[in-house]
């Protein structure tokens, strides 16, 4: 039997222009002008600079209008799109934005010039004298070498890899040949070590031998454990040597490289450039923030498109490539006008936000002292601002600032609180900064353990249990306290 009923349902949706602004709001300075080269030059009704004219007017204002969710109001007939074409034709963005989630990210691949790590590695291998089935073995063990420099596999998983892939069928004492005579025998000194004692041991014997070095590589041969777990008193009994050499041995070791691989010139490994997007300055005992220029560049609409819509709407007898013309320029004109209210709302958004979060750890940033930073979560800004939790995370996670005490990451100034002796409420990051002092300032021949540094950071006014020291002390990246023993 069929059955009507009345059902209620309330969606809610992001449009295509809400998403695309999601995805502007949470980049950086260096992919932001990025993307906006890429708009430019998809988009030729867009143009930067100054616009010279009397009644059309698009450029980009420092002005912006939020509605009560802290979201910019844009006017309808400055982006509608569907109101110039006909019921069965379809705007681009249909066809595109909603293919994607809003959780996507453009990535580009860099390209870098120049020879690579391994590159390098084979070049040096036409300095030996070897017959071609040792070549293409050695060809392979460098091309098994990972970024830090080390074959992380057995020998034997090497000969397998050899005859399935390269059809060499060999035996592991011709490899482990090449791999010592040869491949380890390449720059930078400790390549193809198969594993970090090995990489030592390389990197001393390449040096000239001292009674040192002699000893440092006979207390990584026969004692390494004890070496890396610092237990200095059983390797003084072993060996049955002074304190004195024993540092002198430790100093050896120190001066190696762990991590041959990444100490290539020529690594293809592009480092980033930080550019941060926010500036505090302290001018006359105040506060001063400003965004960076390049987050905020004047836009507006070609003069030249707006001229050449209004010719072929002026026309009375339109041809079919005319009509695509039109539909072709009105589309990119609405594209570049909301491009530009995009970039606008993205600038007030950064500027509210930084300047909610300036404010409220005001103190820190007058000062520098991390142990004035307050507890502050992303909800604290949110409420401030009248913005979704979201957001002010899009800012916060991407975002530099540069203060007088050097470039921070914005992140970096949200932390949770705890509570002190006094029943007051202190940043975390506060009570990490004084364990780091602490630390840095014990005796480094009886390091203080995580029970002692709890009792300290009670005695300060922090009652602090000790897991949560070991907690905090793994987050700053610290080491127990027998590993930050030193003779």
């Amino acid at each position: 039997m069929l059955k009507q009923s009345l059902h209620h349902k309330l969606l809610q949706k992001l449009s295509p222009q809400q998403i695309q602004l999601m995805k502007l709001i949470q980049l950086p300075t260096q992919a932001f002008e990025e993307r906006l080269k890429q708009e430019i030059e998809e988009n030729p009704a867009l143009d930067t600079g100054k616009e010279e004219t009397d009644n059309f007017d698009d450029t980009l204002s420092n002005e912006a209008e939020f509605d009560d969710t802290g979201n910019e109001k844009i006017d309808a007939e400055d982006i509608n799109i569907d109101e110039y074409l006909s019921d069965d034709e379809y705007p681009s963005y249909k066809t595109q934005s909603n293919n994607y989630s809003s959780d996507d990210e453009e990535k580009q691949v860099p390209y870098a010039a120049g020879t690579t790590f391994h590159q390098s590695l084979k070049n040096q291998l036409n300095t030996f004298r070897i017959n071609d089935e040792e070549r293409v073995i050695a060809e392979f063990l460098v091309g098994s070498i990972d970024d830090s420099g080390y074959i992380r596999r057995e020998i034997i998983d090497l000969v397998d890899d050899l005859a399935f892939t390269q059809n060499v069928f060999t035996s592991e004492e011709l490899v482990l040949k090449i791999l010592t005579e040869v491949v380890q025998k390449l720059d930078p000194i400790g390549v193809g070590a198969r594993d970090l004692k090995e990489c030592l041991i390389i990197q001393l014997k390449s040096k000239t031998e001292t009674k040192s070095r002699a000893l440092a590589i006979k207390v990584l041969e026969s004692a390494f454990d004890h070496f890396v777990k610092k237990h200095y008193k059983k390797l003084l009994d072993k060996f049955n040597i002074s304190e004195e050499e024993l540092k002198e041995v430790i100093g050896e070791i120190s001066r190696l490289n762990p991590k041959p691989g990444s100490s290539y010139a020529g690594n293809n490994k592009i480092a980033e450039q930080i550019v941060p997007d926010f500036t505090i300055r302290i001018l006359d005992g105040q506060l001063e923030l400003t965004l960076n220029s390049r987050n905020a560049p004047e836009l507006h609409v070609s003069r030249e498109y707006n001229e050449m819509l209004k010719g072929y709407q002026s026309s009375k007898d339109k041809s079919k490539s005319q009509k695509d013309a039109v539909m072709f320029i009105k589309q990119k004109l609405d594209a570049a006008k909301w491009f530009i209210d995009a970039i606008k709302q993205r600038q007030q958004t950064l500027l509210v936000t930084m300047n909610s979060i300036m404010h409220y750890q005001y103190d820190y940033f007058l000062t520098g002292d991390e142990r004035k930073l307050k507890p502050m979560i992303l909800k604290d800004i949110a409420d401030q601002i009248n913005m979704d939790v979201s957001t002010v995370s899009r800012v916060a996670n991407s975002k530099y600032v540069s203060t007088p005490y050097g470039t921070k990451l914005i992140k970096d100034f949200f932390s949770e609180s705890m509570k002190n002796d006094q029943g007051e409420d202190v940043s975390t990051r506060e009570i990490k900064k004084i364990l780091e002092n602490v630390i840095a300032e014990e005796d480094k021949r009886k390091p203080l353990t995580d029970e002692k540094l709890s009792k300290i950071l009670k005695e300060k006014g922090y009652p602090i249990a000790r897991r949560t020291v070991a907690k905090y002390r793994e987050q700053l990246d610290i080491p127990v306290a027998r590993l930050r023993k030193e003779i």
